[in-house]
């Protein structure tokens, strides 16, 4: 387990569960191995965009930070058990993952088209991705995206999008800088993080398309949880850490205006 000592609060007050109010500490569930969202940095120290906002959750609380590494796959089984209140990551809220916790939303997923910041002007257009040359990946979310906006491309007229398919992503961004393809077609996350390590010689381009929501987990019911988290959260995104977090891995496109609470698919926002 990691432990971080958090400063005094800065913010309003905000509540807290009967469990953090106890035991003086934001204990989360983490993997530490998703990154841009969670890893281990080049110091031995974790990491991430869920790190981060994870310790100003905590700082603004004015408790202190206790991140325990858990197995994705042991998440939810723990919450259901009651092993732990709060697995931080990256969920999308599905009517299964519903029956055992609640979701508190912070973020958006979607595909994204990202090129080189020479060609980033030509991706201007309502339908930016007509006639050019996109490189994905195979089975990729992003291959059954570029068919949905072909049939965009084909209602107005326009030529449609021709797609160069690649074993890695890695692939593609060697294939964008060398001119092969104009284009890379990938989830927003992935598509923000590789501007960022690209050095800025890859650009994401107007369009977020297939948007769905992400959150972290909280037990099923767990109300008081649930609300602190959604606060804490909301109060991050007035006071402006949550836009330099996200806009330091490359996720500016991935932000949220609000953080809500899902507990049925019903209330889920597109």
């Amino acid at each position: 387990a990691l432990l971080i000592v958090a400063g005094s609060v800065t913010a309003a007050e905000l509540p807290k569960s009967p469990e953090v109010m106890e035991t003086g500490k934001l204990t989360v569930a983490n993997t530490l191995e998703y990154a841009p969202f969670e890893f281990t940095g080049e110091d031995g120290k974790p990491t991430g965009v869920n790190i981060e906002l994870a310790a100003e959750a905590a700082r603004l609380l004015g408790v202190e930070l206790d991140v325990v590494r858990i197995p994705f796959t042991s998440m939810i089984p723990g919450l259901a058990a009651g092993r732990f209140k709060i697995s931080w990551e990256t969920f999308s809220p599905t009517e299964e993952r519903l029956k055992q916790v609640d979701f508190v939303i912070f973020l958006k997923a979607g595909t994204v088209a990202s090129t080189t910041r020479e060609k980033a002007a030509e991706f201007n257009t309502e339908n930016n991705l007509c006639g050019k040359r996109v490189g994905i990946v195979a089975g990729n979310v992003a291959d059954f995206t570029a068919d949905k906006l072909n049939i965009a491309c084909k209602d107005a007229g326009l030529p449609e999008i021709s797609k160069a398919v690649f074993p890695e992503a890695k692939d593609i961004v060697q294939a964008v800088l060398s001119g092969r393809v104009d284009a890379r077609l990938d989830d927003a996350t992935s598509s923000g993080y590789y501007e960022v390590i690209s050095g800025g010689k890859l650009v994401v381009v107007k369009g977020l398309y297939d948007v769905s929501p992400l959150g972290l987990a909280v037990p099923k019911g767990d109300k008081e949880t649930a609300e602190m988290m959604r606060a804490v959260l909301q109060a991050m995104i007035a006071n402006g850490t949550y836009q330099k977090v996200m806009a330091k891995y490359g996720l500016t496109s991935a932000m949220v205006d609000e953080a809500y609470i899902v507990d049925s698919m019903d209330k889920v926002r597109k």
